[in-house]
């Protein structure tokens, strides 16, 4: 029964309480929106750019190029692009790298191993072995007389070595049964 007394005066405590608490809150928010905002630093807002992802900027460069990618090669890396093996070619350790040409743009080659897939064209090099790089995913092809390699230059690794081809091995052959002679020996007698 004491129960059912307090009743009624709990119920207008709450009812009293519940303006209350609306007016105090009612009087925090207008103390807060006094406060101003912190304001970022210009350059902050510089620096903050959408990175695009390489697929898409590779779509779009074919979509519209400025200039054709063969056009961005010079004479002698046309002419490097002529000597570089094409096909399934085999590799230690089971692996494989698949190298086809680019129909579309002269120079350019399409190298696959695994899920890597790279889009490489022919750069020049000093010591006249023949390289081809995709520039964007950091790999390189090179391709020696006696084996080829693909190499992750970003990772600092080989993703496959000792890739030969039929004229490869002919080549490795010929080296076997005719070695040449050591540049630091003096003259054969």
């Amino acid at each position: 029964m004491k129960f059912l007394a307090l009743l009624p005066i709990a119920t207008a405590l709450v009812l009293a309480g519940g303006p209350l608490q609306a007016q105090t809150t009612a009087t925090k928010k207008p103390a807060a929106a006094k406060k101003a905002p912190a304001k970022k630093p210009v350059a902050k807002a510089k620096t903050t750019r959408k990175r695009v992802a390489p697929k898409t900027a590779r779509a779009v460069e074919a979509v519209t190029p400025v200039q054709t990618p063969t056009q961005r090669l010079s004479d002698a890396e046309v002419a490097i692009s002529k000597h570089i093996q094409t096909g399934k070619i085999q590799c230690e350790l089971g692996a494989d790298v698949t190298v086809t040409a680019d129909e579309q743009n002269l120079g350019f080659f399409h190298v696959a191993t695994g899920k890597q897939r790279y889009y490489m064209h022919p750069v020049e090099s000093r010591t006249g072995a023949i390289r081809m790089e995709d520039n964007r995913a950091g790999a390189m092809w090179l391709q020696l007389g006696n084996k080829s390699m693909l190499l992750n230059q970003k990772l600092g690794q080989r993703v496959a070595d000792e890739c030969v081809t039929p004229t490869q091995r002919e080549f490795a052959a010929q080296m076997q049964s005719k070695p040449q002679p050591n540049l630091l020996d003096g003259p054969s007698r």
